[in-house]
């Protein structure tokens, strides 16, 4: 079996508002990606600055407005300090703007192969946070061969089963290589919410074309570290962090930091048997080139 990867995502703001550890800031949120990877992560899924529609716009979405300079100065904060894989996030964001941050030399971008429909509210004093973006095949086909100018990986984003079947189709169009990197999505509250259960996450294994590999996200606190350790047995890969899942255990224990979720990832991996893939070996995993050595003086 392949060694696990480990994908973080640092960022809560959406998600779980009331994260009383949620990073503020560019230099905070840098410091625990880089605390993260230090505990086991290997890929780093980044949200850089952005600013969410306030309603439905003319043409029916919602969607998010992205500081472009704001995400490279946080790509660099990182990777001046460690080297991990970036995987540019919020695929909710405006199409032209995230063409624009493919120039910044990522080295995977998060594209949703369905239509989005998200609608986070964890806490019911607060407002809904809710997101739509169609993401049609004609977007898509753009997106696969930007990526492909751009030398970015897409990550397919997989809320429900038909992505699987949009991105199968771009690799007969020879759009899109393989391996495929995709990340099934459970539990994620809105119109393409997959149950977040153990069956759900066999039911996606089971039916994953053998040119995929996969990671696994579960918004879903009580059952997310059943489902990921169900991943980790089955050979798949897996994500967590404050976007995800802020809680340690199901007694509603937040994490302080993300790199203390890495930690616990890590542990129960390693106590079924599985090791952890540094970067560089995920990358390997991944289907990316392998990282240029650091010039030596």
């Amino acid at each position: 079996m392949k060694k696990l990867v480990i994908t973080v995502t640092c960022d809560s703001t959406m998600s779980y508002p009331r994260n009383p550890h949620n990073p503020q800031g560019i230099e905070a949120l840098a410091e625990e990606y880089v605390r993260s990877v230090d505990a086991g992560a290997a890929i780093c899924h980044l949200h850089g600055p952005y600013n969410l529609d306030e309603k439905i716009r003319a043409d029916g979405t919602k969607l998010s407005d992205l500081d472009l300079p704001g995400w490279q100065r946080l790509k660099d904060a990182i990777t001046g300090k460690c080297r991990p894989i970036i995987q540019y996030g919020i695929a909710n964001g405006r199409f032209p703007q995230r063409v624009e941050l493919m120039k910044q030399r990522p080295d995977m971008m998060s594209i949703c192969f369905n239509a989005h429909d998200e609608c986070f509210q964890p806490d019911p004093d607060y407002p809904p946070v809710e997101l739509y973006g169609i993401h049609d095949r004609e977007e898509l086909e753009k997106y696969c061969r930007y990526t492909k100018e751009y030398g970015v990986k897409p990550e397919v984003e997989s809320f429900h089963y038909g992505a699987v079947w949009n991105a199968r189709r771009f690799i007969v169009m020879g759009l899109l290589e393989t391996p495929v990197w995709t990340t099934f999505f459970l539990g994620w509250p809105g119109g393409c919410w997959t149950p977040p259960t153990v069956e759900a996450m066999q039911y996606m294994h089971h039916h994953k074309p053998p040119e995929f590999n996969y990671s696994v996200s579960v918004m879903d606190p009580p059952t997310q570290w059943q489902v990921l350790t169900q991943a980790v047995l089955l050979g798949g890969h897996v994500r967590v962090g404050m976007e995800d899942n802020p809680y340690l255990d199901t007694r509603g224990t937040v994490a302080r930091s993300n790199a203390e979720l890495v930690e616990k990832m890590t542990r129960i991996a390693r106590e079924l048997g599985r090791e952890i893939a540094s970067a560089e070996e995920a990358r390997q995993i991944c289907g990316l080139a392998p990282r240029p050595a650091l010039a030596t003086a």
